[in-house]
């Protein structure tokens, strides 16, 4: 785990406060994990998330329809 010291303004220490009350975690370093997290979820592009790159990795495995064309291609996936 790593340790971190923050300078946060007033309402920005509000902000936490309320957090910490609203989920009833233990401190502010909960919240501030807490906050974190949902920023992750909801944020970030999906690219960045390791579950992402485990998802890439299967697809990357499995074995793909060879074809020539476009012609012959539309014929495997209409026929």
């Amino acid at each position: 785990m790593v340790q971190a010291i923050i300078n946060l303004s007033e309402n920005e220490a509000r902000v936490l406060n309320i957090v910490k009350g609203k989920f009833g975690l233990k401190n502010k370093s909960e919240a501030v994990s807490l906050v974190i997290d949902k920023f992750e979820e909801q944020i970030l592009e999906p690219e960045l998330r390791p579950e992402y790159a485990e998802k890439l990795q299967k697809l990357e495995k499995e074995k793909g329809i060879p074809f020539k064309n476009v012609a012959e291609l539309r014929k495997i996936i209409e026929g």
